[in-house]
């Protein structure tokens, strides 16, 4: 079981980055998903879910309005669109499998990892 997170990169404060998760070895398509970040010596962070039917998301406070996750669930593939970047959004981002159909902030609560992609925002 594989979850491959790409579309990192090194972009200006303002810009915008797509992020996808395409997940192999087995469907996701009744998981809930989440998207985590960790920063440079902080702890890795919640920045958005949603559930297996897409209908339900949530998302970190500081990146509501600006961060839309979705998923293609026909791909087994969850987007991050990524808008209005600023510094203080570099991280290495993870994607990651809910155990159950929904989604929840917490950590414990997924089973599955990706490995991360690097998202640098210079000012």
């Amino acid at each position: 079981v594989q979850l491959q997170a790409s579309g990192g990169g090194l972009v200006q404060a303002g810009d915008s980055l797509r992020l996808s998760c395409a997940a192999s070895g087995r469907t996701f398509s009744n998981n809930g998903m989440g998207w985590f970040r960790q920063a440079p010596g902080k702890e890795r962070e919640f920045v958005a879910g949603i559930s297996w039917s897409g209908d339900s998301t949530t998302y970190k406070d500081s990146v509501k309005g600006r961060f839309t996750i979705s998923r293609d669930r026909s791909k087994n593939t969850v987007y991050l669109q990524m808008n209005s970047l600023k510094p203080e959004d570099t991280a290495v981002y993870y994607c990651a499998g809910h155990s159950t159909s929904y989604y929840t902030t917490r950590i414990s609560g997924y089973a599955y990892w990706g490995q991360g992609t690097l998202v640098t925002v210079s000012s």
